[in-house]
């Protein structure tokens, strides 16, 4: 708990510092004075004003006690008089270009602090699974397209423009896009054997989903790398302890039916319910060079309306892993490649919610946000610049949608402006801004919603 609520302080406290940063960096540049930088509202715990600063400039400092958020404060006349002599230094009085360029930045701040941050994580290096695949999914596109488990995915990609796959994590992200997206996704399958290279197609378009969710990859088929059928940590009081299962146990069958992975392994476990009661199996495990035959009566437990079976132990040993890291060039552009994919992707998906094809349950907010920072803070430095990373393009992409209350929405303002020569009157300025406020307030309560859903649903 403590360390998610650490992590969740310091991933908002870089994000807005940044993005107020950017505002901030601008200003300056373009000879505004810039009264106060706040990141975090209310009560100042902290404020300073450094001796040395910019030309002109008397900037307080402030770190406020309510973080979700920050503001920079600049000399303006319409929020008070300025005096003749600074009425040139005033936010209002700048040209169109000069305003833009200001409010513009603290997104565009942001996109560049992931470019950084995925640049890093690609000098670093992380460890991540071979995509070496489990076997697929009954019924699922994966098994209709020809997978069978086993396979080693080379390359993939769209419309028979093929790249090579590093890991099973690089494959799972070119899934998400063809799934949300509606495109199908090539892949090529090494060869083995002295046999040649194949190509096959997962037929991604045929899905219509709507949630980048659990169950958008069963129906995908595809959903871990391919791992040993092995039995790890059994829980106190759970069914695999009352079976007699134990850490290291590796199955080889259940029920008659050869298990070769530990995905084969889960899914034969969830099966393991008939008509809501749990179906009792014989299971061939092999412990210590011995093979025992052990009769195993699951949990039943209900998932997405479905009653599926639970041990109450880990199961699969760790998959095959490979570090994937970039050199000088490569990791830039790379970090460039992949603030503009998910850029895009959150665009079309913000769009897709506006029209009705994705669900609002992509929606998230502070909770999942803060739940996701202590798991990815808990499995190492780079999972944490990841998830960093993430939330910064999206804070990029929200501030520049056309909500009035947004930087986005005063951009549309200066593009009005820029259009009719005038800007928009104070009476329609008011309109939009509750509008925008409004809006604003319906998006943070249904993500909201979902995070209390998600969390304790």
């Amino acid at each position: 708990m403590l360390l998610t609520v650490i992590a969740f302080v310091v991933a908002l406290g870089v994000l807005i510092a940044v993005h107020e940063y950017g505002h901030y960096r601008v200003a300056v540049a373009c000879g505004v004075k810039v009264e106060r930088f706040s990141v975090g509202f209310g009560k100042a715990l902290f404020r300073w004003q450094p001796k040395r600063q910019h030309p002109g400039q008397q900037t307080e400092f402030v770190i406020g006690a309510f973080p979700l958020g920050g503001y920079v404060k600049m000399l303006d006349e319409r929020e008070g008089p300025v005096a003749p002599e600074e009425r040139h230094r005033a936010f209002n009085t700048q040209p169109l270009r000069s305003r833009a360029a200001i409010v513009a930045a603290g997104p565009i701040a942001n996109l560049l602090l992931a470019v950084v941050l995925y640049t890093a994580v690609n000098w670093i290096g992380v460890q991540e699974p071979v995509a070496r695949l489990a076997r697929p999914v009954a019924a699922s596109l994966a098994e209709a397209a020809g997978l069978r488990g086993g396979e080693q995915i080379t390359r993939a990609g769209f419309d028979e423009d093929l790249s090579p796959v590093q890991s099973f994590e690089d494959l799972r992200w070119r899934m998400t896009r063809g799934a949300l997206d509606g495109h199908d996704l090539t892949l090529e399958v090494a060869g083995e054997g002295g046999r040649p290279a194949r190509q096959l197609v997962l037929p991604l378009s045929r899905m219509e989903a709507k949630d980048a969710d659990p169950q958008m990859f069963r129906k995908i088929g595809v959903l871990a790398p391919l791992t040993r059928p092995e039995i790890g940590e059994v829980m106190a009081g759970s069914a695999a302890e009352s079976a007699g299962l134990r850490n290291g146990d590796l199955v080889r069958a259940i029920g008659g039916t050869a298990i070769v992975d530990g995905q084969q392994l889960r899914e034969a476990i969830r099966a393991s319910v008939d008509g809501g009661q749990p179906r009792t199996q014989a299971w061939q495990v092999e412990r210590g060079g011995r093979s025992l035959t052990i009769d195993v009566k699951p949990e039943v437990r209900e998932e997405g309306g479905n009653k599926v079976g639970r041990i109450g132990a880990y199961v699969g040993a760790p998959p095959e892993m490979v570090t994937v890291r970039q050199g000088p060039v490569d990791g830039v552009w790379r970090g460039v490649v992949r603030t503009w994919e998910v850029s895009a992707l959150t665009v079309r998906m913000m769009g897709k919610m506006v029209i009705g094809e994705v669900s609002l349950k992509n929606l998230s907010g502070p909770l999942t946000i803060a739940d996701y920072a202590g798991k990815s803070a808990s499995l190492g430095f780079t999972q944490y610049l990841i998830f960093l990373a993430l939330i910064s393009v999206s804070l990029g992409v929200l501030n520049l949608m056309p909500l009035p209350v947004l930087d986005g929405g005063h951009l549309m303002y200066y593009l009005w402006e820029g259009l009719t020569g005038k800007s928009v009157s104070d009476a329609w300025m008011e309109r939009l801004q509750r509008g925008g406020v409004a809006l604003l307030l319906v998006m943070m309560s249904v993500a909201l919603f979902n995070d209390v859903t998600r969390l304790f649903g």
